[in-house]
């Protein structure tokens, strides 16, 4: 074994060993499957309000039919997911958001969901 600090293959650096708080490298899940979770996040909660509002709204009126009824506002909420979902500022806007988590969570080894229990209980 080496040196205190050194690290072999596989170990993973930081100060919890969840990684280097400060490589903003992505890997392939995080930029396929990470990023675009967090767009579509955002999207849904601060961009497409009013859409998916609707959307939500015609379902629970139309019980068992809402897959014929709501056809125009499922096709609302889509496009404009898709809208945003191909906006090149915005994908950046939320990458950037994903690798300061990234870095907070390697920093301090406690998640986003975590941190928000913490400061809402007080602590």
């Amino acid at each position: 074994m080496g040196a205190p600090g050194e690290h072999g293959p596989g170990q993973k650096r930081g100060p919890h060993g969840l990684g280097d708080p400060d490589d903003k490298s992505l890997r392939k899940v995080e930029s396929e499957v990470c990023i675009p979770k967090k767009m579509r996040d955002i999207a849904r909660q601060e961009k497409c309000t009013k859409e998916v509002e609707e959307f939500t709204k015609c379902c629970k009126d139309s019980s068992y039919l809402m897959v014929l009824k709501c056809r125009p506002q499922n096709t609302a909420l889509w496009d404009c997911l898709t809208k945003w979902y191909h906006d090149e500022e915005f994908k950046e806007h939320c990458k950037k958001l994903y690798l300061e988590e990234r870095t907070e969570y390697r920093r301090t080894g406690i998640t986003k969901k975590e941190r928000s229990k913490l400061e809402s209980t007080g602590f």
